[in-house]
């Protein structure tokens, strides 16, 4: 067994005093799953484990290891199926390494839908495999924090005192974090500068179009995306309404359940989007706006995660259907307001659940040159996930810092004046990887919003 397998991450004795329960297991399926969408055979039978998939596994690309590669996780699934295998400690372990980023589903030329038997395999682990406490009490604590916006704007003010009361260098310099578990150590080094006019801003709940209007949206504003990245919302409010469209923002949205989705949580996941799709439904609009690749992806998958709820499947289904990426819908309308010039050079990042899940590459980049000035280069190993995945820097910290140093180096070789990527999570992890405050790293809304209204290239915030 490899060392990153044998030994499964601890949070330490800190989280002594919570605990998490299972959910409770369902009808017996085939082998040792339960009946409730196990991974499907005629999916799994479709690979011919031809190895295409390979060089874009961040996992194989890591270590090299056959079980940790798309192909090999779909062998373990269908061992399990047979009930030649079951949901224990080492082979839980290649799933929850796998960082979900669906490059495999990009370059396997078999059509295999990885990403569908993930999504019906992790729902089956959560229910039926026992984490160590540790583990288990630390997933609890992420997912009691980052779905809850006002919970992490009093997480903020802790970072913010943290930063600035100089707390930060003192257990640096004394290297005090050295002592911290891992993901602890994770958690502290992905802290974004916080600033107190972003933990009050209060976006309005309508903004009309500027001349004719042309379209009506509503736009999410995500939970990490509203209390650390404000300025991507107000950004995205701007431009639309600047190319004519009325902006709704609805003030009662929550989370739209895509990390507990991608985490297996799926009784959470579900409830979540139906409270989402009630908030949005309530509006008549043409489009539901996201301008986080992650939340896009599962927002716009709504439809099947619901199809066995006769209450919501055909609610889900058409909400899904307006769901757009905010480039998307940006790149179908022909730019209306001015562009003033901006001379850079923009790495563009393809954020995973945007262009591989959601297969949205060519909106970016074309909003992108509608900037006079800009050139947009891509990067090298471009399939190749940053190792950000949601919360896969927090809960596999080691195998994200590594995924994250590549993506770093892979940057610096193209020497850009600015790095562009549309998902939060991107952008704190490359923040960190990077370390280089003099490289702005920016949602492309940013920087088409700066053009618009005749600014300079944004600076690192």
């Amino acid at each position: 067994m490899t060392q990153h397998l044998a030994n499964s991450p601890e949070s330490g004795d800190i989280f002594a005093g919570l605990e998490a329960g299972l959910d409770a297991p369902t009808d017996k399926g085939p082998g040792n799953f339960d009946a409730h969408h196990p991974p499907d055979k005629a999916l799994i039978d479709d690979c011919v484990h031809c190895g295409f998939c390979l060089p874009t596994c961040p996992t194989y690309a890591l270590w090299g290891e056959e079980m940790d590669s798309p192909r090999g996780r779909i062998y373990l699934m269908d061992m399990v199926r047979e009930g030649t295998a079951s949901l224990d400690e080492p082979l839980v372990r290649h799933f929850d390494t796998c960082l979900g980023c669906m490059a495999c589903v990009t370059a396997c030329p078999s059509g295999v839908q990885y990403d569908k038997l993930l999504e019906s395999m992790r729902p089956q682990i959560e229910r039926h495999h026992e984490r160590g406490r540790g583990d288990r009490t630390f997933r609890e604590l992420i997912f009691a924090l980052f779905p809850y916006p006002r919970r992490l704007r009093v997480a903020a003010l802790g970072g913010l005192f943290y930063q600035r009361s100089g707390l930060a260098g003192v257990v640096r310099r004394r290297r005090l974090l050295d002592r911290l578990p891992p993901r602890l150590r994770a958690l502290e080094a992905l802290l974004p500068p916080v600033k107190v006019r972003d933990l009050v801003a209060s976006p309005p709940e309508r903004v009309a179009a500027v001349g004719t209007p042309r379209r009506r949206v509503a736009v999410l504003t995500g939970c990490v995306q509203r209390v650390f990245f404000t300025g991507v919302n107000a950004a995205t409010v701007r431009t639309l309404a600047a190319e004519g469209c009325e902006v709704l923002i609805p003030r009662d949205q929550e989370c739209c359940g895509a990390l507990s989705m991608h985490s297996g949580r799926e009784p959470e996941a579900l409830e979540r989007a139906r409270r989402t799709i009630a908030t949005f439904e309530a509006h008549d609009v043409d489009a539901i706006v996201v301008n986080v690749a992650g939340c896009g992806s599962t927002m716009k998958e709504y439809g099947t995660l619901l199809r066995d709820d006769p209450e919501w499947a055909d609610r889900a289904t058409a909400f899904s259907a307006k769901v757009r990426d905010v480039t998307e819908v940006l790149a179908e309308l022909e730019p209306r307001a001015p562009r003033h010039p901006i001379q850079a050079r923009v790495a563009y990042h393809d954020a995973c659940h945007l262009g591989h899940a959601q297969r949205v590459r060519a909106a970016p980049r074309a909003v992108l040159r509608t900037i006079p000035g800009v050139e947009v280069v891509d990067l090298p190993e471009a399939e190749l996930c940053c190792g950000s995945a949601g919360v896969y820097n927090l809960l596999e910290p080691e195998a994200a810092s590594d995924l994250g140093q590549r993506k770093a180096a892979n940057v610096r070789s193209v020497h850009p004046d600015a790095v562009a990527t549309a998902n939060p999570g991107c952008l704190l992890q490359m923040r960190r990887h990077l370390d280089d405050p003099g490289l702005p790293l920016l949602h492309p809304i940013e920087l088409v919003d700066a053009s618009i209204r005749g600014e300079a290239l944004p600076t690192q915030k």
